[in-house]
């Protein structure tokens, strides 16, 4: 069973929504052949089966596994995985920051996936919260009501039961969770402000999201916190949560998050900055992004409750150097 609410909350996706058009040579073939041969990571009786379930969309709506396709239609796939009672517990360390019968508040790691997907099948965080609570197999998606990318530390919480599921999904939808997140930027603001852009699939690196014309409203605030010269530590805090949101619009501002391998670019230096310093931003390998505080009112008690998280050791390492290198 999963809950339908959940695919539709206004927070960070949980699939990464794969989007090709039919080439002209899958012209007149069936949907399921066709999109077997576009999607080669995925035999065609799972593709069957995501078409089934309403996973494979064609043209933003359902079809029929045996329909024929025509060139330059858009099919689009979202890789689930298997029924949830075939998610496997796995032993992985997690580190709580608080639990009750009703959820758990988590201090995730970098490099960690929260969900199965494409590529990762296993070894998330989902199949490690089957093992810190069997329990969680009778909640939709083992409690998760958002997500933090891969290589994104810090706080989220998981329901423990599908009352506080629904709970803490309505306080998504309101906009009431309060998530606060750090990073290291280059080039960053000189004051506070807010970003209000759409962001969608960027039409031109289907991998990526990018500010478009026709996506999804997605505002995110700032403040400055500190100031290194050719970095900033700041501040963000989402008002909605889009896939990649932080990321995608501090690189449309012109500052990028420092380590991000999809967003940031090359790093930037200018002329005569110390080889010390260099070498500690460009030994950063994954976005320096931390969710350090997680605001939300109690699924069962209404009370107001908070929690703080120390920024990873990584990003901890990389403000003193550029303490020491500023």
């Amino acid at each position: 069973m999963v809950d339908p609410t959940i695919s539709e909350i206004e927070t960070e996706e949980l699939q990464e929504t794969l989007v090709r058009d039919v080439p002209t040579h899958l012209q007149g073939f069936r949907l399921d052949r066709a999109a077997a041969e576009m999607f080669p990571d995925y035999s065609r009786s799972r593709i069957q089966l995501w078409i089934d379930e309403g996973a494979l969309l064609v043209n933003g709506s359902n079809a029929g596994r045996r329909d024929s396709v025509i060139a330059g239609m858009q099919i689009q796939l979202t890789p689930v995985s298997d029924t949830q009672g075939e998610w496997q517990a796995q032993d992985i360390p997690i580190s709580l920051v608080y639990e009750d019968e009703h959820l758990f508040v988590i201090d995730k790691p970098a490099g960690l996936v929260v969900h199965p997907g494409a590529g990762n099948w296993d070894n998330t965080l989902l199949n490690g919260m089957l093992h810190l609570d069997p329990n969680l197999r009778q909640v939709p998606r083992a409690g998760i009501v958002h997500r933090l990318d891969k290589d994104t530390s810090g706080l989220m919480v998981v329901a423990r039961t599908l009352a506080a599921q629904t709970e803490l999904v309505r306080q998504l939808q309101a906009r009431s969770v309060s998530r606060i997140y750090q990073a290291i930027v280059t080039g960053g603001p000189t004051a506070s402000g807010s970003i209000s852009e759409p962001i969608g699939r960027s039409p031109k690196n289907r991998l990526k999201m990018a500010v478009v014309a026709k996506g999804k409203e997605a505002i995110t605030h700032y403040r400055v916190l500190k100031k290194f010269g050719t970095h900033e530590l700041l501040e963000l805090k989402l008002e909605t949560g889009r896939t990649h949101q932080i990321r995608v619009h501090l690189a449309y501002n012109n500052w990028p998050i420092v380590g991000d391998p999809l967003y940031s670019g090359k790093s930037r230096f200018p002329k005569g900055v110390s080889s010390g310093l260099r070498s500690a931003v460009e030994s950063m390998h994954r976005q320096a992004l931390h969710a350090v505080r997680l605001e939300l009112r109690h699924p069962a008690t209404g009370e107001l409750m908070s929690w703080q998280s120390s920024l990873a050791e990584d990003i901890q390492d990389l403000l003193c150097s550029l303490e020491a290198y500023g």
